[in-house]
């Protein structure tokens, strides 16, 4: 990525400097050691950098994977990430690298190290490491976050394939339909003026909509093409989505699918956590942002309770964040201690619910839409054809 920097050194003045780099502390990094003091530092909005300042450009789990195969192949760390970073074909990726080698010859730890570049290691990667450096077992801990990615992508690549053909049915029929609207409609409703006569209601306004795509298609194409636009910034935004999340929350089925998604991405992450060693407070601080909106507030006070020695399970129960097959999974690890296998098993029970229910909705949703495309494109045509139908009865 470039970044534009505003930079002085002494004896001259303010300038501008612009550097490659892979964050902004690694370009105000680069600006002091060519002797700069470091007034400003932004990312400049080039197209270059729209197409690759996207963090999950950097293949996190793919640079997981490969990491573990070569420390179970017996090599050290820094030589594992001096040979990815040699066989890495992309210059920012490489510098990347170079960099996290860079700071493991410095001394820092591989958690200190993946800390200077956030965008591209969450907390949760980090956390990982950090807490496998305590036990020095860094590839199980790779090996549970692999698995843990794996598993996270599982529900959310279930939903995308069943929804792939609704979308494009919806899209087709809804090509179908425009054509048959601004290209067919206008045409015949040329037709129906020349003949004139009494049209019935829905003729009459299939004419008045073909005659104004006639006379004004260019302005309604741009405004639509406008309206679309403004749609589509709109729902980009993190406000529109929290309140499209919230409404859908609000829908008695629709809701607790949410509901259940959100918790087993929070059961997922929690029990990885507390498998690699971390205690349960400074994990439950660093899940919360996998729950949204009220379940967020209730995560927050059950902690609460959970610092002041209530029982997990309890004080997850008491503010709604388990159900009763979950509650005692949990009652069961707190007895057997694995409470972080255990929270796993409560995640795949709630990915295996939600695969069942998104299976369920596809084989009803898509009848349901197909009834609906053929009815609206059934009816333009059937507007459409009805005059010449009364007229030709009344020729007979």
């Amino acid at each position: 990525m470039r970044f534009e920097l505003r930079v002085l050194r002494p004896g001259t003045p303010v300038s501008t400097l612009l550097l490659e780099a892979t964050s902004a502390d690694d370009a105000a990094e680069q600006a002091r050691l060519q002797g700069y003091a470091i007034l400003k530092v932004k990312l400049t909005r080039t197209l270059a950098n729209l197409a690759t300042s996207d963090t999950r450009t950097f293949p996190l789990g793919l640079f997981s994977q490969e990491l573990l195969m070569l420390l179970e192949a017996g090599l050290s760390v820094v030589d594992s990430i001096e040979t990815l970073k040699e066989k890495e074909n992309k210059a920012r990726h490489q510098h990347l690298l170079a960099q996290l080698v860079a700071s493991l010859f410095e001394g820092q730890s591989l958690s200190q190290a993946l800390q200077h570049f956030p965008a591209v290691f969450p907390p949760l990667y980090i956390a990982t490491v950090r807490a496998s450096e305590k036990t020095g077992d860094l590839p199980e801990a790779l090996a549970r976050y692999v698995a843990y990615q794996a598993q996270l992508d599982v529900v959310r690549k279930k939903i995308i394939s069943a929804a792939i053909y609704p979308m494009l049915l919806a899209g087709v029929g809804g090509l179908v339909i425009v054509f048959l609207m601004g290209y067919v409609v206008p045409r015949f409703s040329r037709i129906f003026e020349d003949l004139g006569g009494d049209l019935p209601f829905s003729s009459r306004l299939l004419i008045n909509w073909g005659l104004l795509v006639h006379d004004h298609g260019w302005s309604l194409l741009i405004g639509i093409t406008a309206v679309t636009t403004g749609a589509i910034f709109w729902l980009r935004r993190p406000g529109t989505r929290y309140w499209i999340y919230q409404h859908l929350a609000a829908l008695p089925a629709i809701g607790e699918r949410i509901r259940w998604y959100q918790l087993a991405r929070f059961y997922r992450t929690l029990g990885m956590l507390l498998r690699g060693g971390m205690s349960i407070m400074p994990s439950l601080q660093m899940t919360a942002d996998l729950l949204q909106g009220p379940l967020r507030d209730r995560l927050s006070a059950s902690a609460n309770q959970i610092r002041e020695g209530v029982q997990i399970s309890s004080a997850m129960a008491s503010f709604g964040l388990t159900t009763p097959v979950s509650l005692r999974m949990l009652r069961v690890g707190e007895r057997t201690g694995h409470m972080g296998e255990m929270m796993e098993r409560i995640a795949a029970y709630y990915d295996a619910e939600i695969a069942r229910w998104v299976d369920w909705f596809v084989r009803l949703f898509e009848p349901l839409l197909m009834a609906f495309i053929g009815i609206v494109i059934g009816a333009i045509v059937v507007m459409m054809y009805f005059p010449i139908f009364e007229l030709a009865g009344s020729i007979q």
